[in-house]
């Protein structure tokens, strides 16, 4: 396990550990969180632990162009329960993300430091929430991070009603599939992840892929400086 000291610098991600850690410490300032998550990483940790950064050998996934919803969540999503937005209740969203209450789960990864850092990359427009509203309320959501290169990194999600997380999973793979991203990263598995469609595939097919959308992001970057 890489130990991180001030200098802005990841250990290639084969190096991480059978469990999936490749490093430890640091810090979260924006530069290294964006470092991070070009590089194929992302941090993971309890409140009493230290930052641990990740990169684990199977990456949960959704590939939205082939994405396909249930016909039970189809029937929910036609009965019009919720209305979804974008990016209007970042804070609210992550908080309710930290607080919600999770069945065999102790407290929450989600700390202070976290929301203020991921809050960080939303006013630099490079973290992005997902709000699901019934009568008015907020009762679900999930935020991520989207670095503009067809990859959303999913972070978490919460649900204060039955479904508002699924409703906020669904309108944002289709998004992303509208705007052609590549990847929606869930990161590691779970079984409500698994519910919804998504599925593992091997570190190296996760790589090439980041790879592919961070040299996208690049020539759209060298575009965009040609035309000012």
């Amino acid at each position: 396990m890489y130990i991180l000291t001030q200098n802005l610098f990841f250990p290639p991600v084969e190096q991480a550990d059978k469990t999936g850690i490749l490093a430890i410490g640091g810090d979260l300032s924006v530069p290294r969180l964006i470092l991070a998550y070009k590089s194929g990483i992302f941090p993971w940790f309890n409140k009493e632990e230290p930052i641990l950064w990740w990169a684990p050998s199977k990456r949960m996934v959704v590939f939205p162009k082939d994405y396909k919803v249930n016909k039970t969540m189809r029937n929910i999503l036609n009965r019009h329960m919720f209305s979804v937005t974008f990016n209007q209740n970042f804070l609210e969203v992550i908080t309710s993300c930290k607080d919600i209450f999770r069945k065999d789960q102790q407290g929450t990864w989600i700390s202070d430091s976290i929301i203020e850092s991921y809050t960080k990359l939303y006013e630099l427009g490079l973290a992005r929430s997902v709000e699901v509203w019934k009568d008015q309320q907020l009762v679900g959501g999930l935020y991520g991070v989207d670095l503009g290169n067809g990859i959303f990194c999913g972070e978490s999600m919460f649900s204060k009603e039955s479904n508002a997380s699924k409703v906020a999973f669904i309108s944002l793979v289709k998004e992303l599939k509208d705007k052609n991203y590549l990847l929606l990263d869930c990161q590691v598995y779970n079984d409500h992840l698994h519910n919804l469609g998504a599925f593992e595939i091997p570190r190296a097919e996760y790589m090439k892929i980041l790879l592919q959308g961070n040299i996208l992001l690049r020539i759209k970057k060298m575009k965009q400086s040609e035309q000012k």
